[in-house]
């Protein structure tokens, strides 16, 4: 089916976009995901122009990825990812809504006042309503709680993504950034109320590997949850790419302070960018790419189902999902990224993890 643009240009995806892409099973769930999937947490607010936007979601369709990952607050300003996000599926997706996972979020902050933020049922349920009249859906695929909320029991948020789910304006209920304790709380909590937990989605590269800790770690947790898991910043915020490596790019996230500041590209950390990058180039991939296709390789029987990027050219997301190409490690390679692969000091989230202080 066609479909008229602003632009008076008619789209139509590539008969072939199921062809170029990995999908996976979240567990035992009906959720089948990309192994790459675009988020829109950067590029797609009002600072960027709206057929760039167009452009790169265009593509990515194209090279089959159907799954679009949004929240409340992205930007800037807030709101406004959805808001272009609903512009561009009105003009060229809505035809095909029956093939796309779209994902929202509420928990961080979105409005003044106390329920602009936080994980209680009066905030999260308005959320989503603003949400989908903003990018004109019906109901969204998948909705999270953001973050954890020390200040709201655990049971009033899971009821707040199971209302959801029960009113038909989400179909699928995940979490996001919980520690893999209050993911096994969350989860019991789901299964009393009939709406299991479908997905987590927390933070993970080869320089921020928190979910490998503990014992049961998160990884192991969600598998012995029955949920998926997608992560998010496989590229460390950029600094697992080649852009660093010899200075901070004017428009950078680093020269803007966005998500990745200055102080987190320590000499130490770009030395091991470095000794990454070149086993990325014995392996035939980009930084970028082999960082993407570590976070989906297989541990211990166990594994991550996608990897959210995000894309702020078509060249740029054309290169990450290029990794799909090349998903396997050899023990000899795994062992050497090991040696640099190591904490960095990056991760942003690392208090959202805590253990709830109403459910510790």
């Amino acid at each position: 089916m066609w479909i008229r643009t602003d632009n008076s240009d008619m789209y139509k995806p590539a008969e072939d976009r199921y062809e170029k892409m990995v999908y996976r099973r979240l567990a035992k769930t009906g959720l089948q995901l990309p192994a790459v999937s675009l988020g829109l947490w950067h590029n797609f607010g009002d600072d960027k122009p709206l057929q760039t936007q167009r452009d790169i979601i265009r593509r990515a369709f194209d090279l089959g990825v159907n799954h679009f990952d949004l929240a409340n607050n992205y930007g800037p300003p807030y709101g406004s990812a959805e808001k272009n996000f609903g512009r561009i599926f009105k003009e060229d997706l809505r035809p095909f809504r029956d093939e796309l996972i779209i994902s929202s979020k509420a928990g961080w902050d979105m409005w003044p006042g106390p329920y602009g933020f936080g994980g209680s049922r009066k905030y999260l349920l308005a959320s989503l309503d603003q949400s989908l009249e903003r990018m004109g859906l019906d109901y969204v695929d998948i909705f999270y709680s953001h973050r954890p909320d020390a200040d709201t029991d655990l049971e009033e948020t899971m009821m707040a993504l199971h209302q959801a789910v029960k009113s038909g304006k989400a179909l699928y209920a995940g979490i996001s950034s919980y520690s893999a304790e209050d993911t096994a709380k969350a989860q019991e909590i789901m299964r009393d109320l009939g709406t299991p937990l479908s997905i987590h989605q927390p933070s993970y590269s080869m320089m921020n590997r928190w979910i490998e800790e503990g014992e049961p770690n998160l990884i192991e947790t969600c598998a012995d949850q029955g949920m998926g898991m997608i992560v998010f910043s496989p590229l460390a915020q950029g600094l697992l790419t080649d852009r660093y490596l010899d200075g901070i790019p004017e428009g950078s996230r680093a020269a803007s302070n966005k998500s990745l500041s200055k102080d987190m590209l320590s000499k130490e950390n770009l030395d091991h960018v470095r000794k990454l990058s070149e086993i990325a180039r014995d392996r035939g991939q980009s930084m970028a790419q082999m960082a993407i296709s570590w976070v989906l390789r297989e541990q211990n029987g166990h594994r991550v189902d996608s990897a959210l990027i995000g894309a702020s050219s078509v060249a740029q997301l054309e290169d990450n999902l290029g990794a799909i190409q090349k998903l396997d490690f050899s023990d000899d390679e795994i062992e050497l990224i090991d040696q640099y692969a190591v904490e960095a000091g990056i991760n942003i989230w690392r208090d959202a993890t805590a253990s709830t202080k109403k459910n510790a």
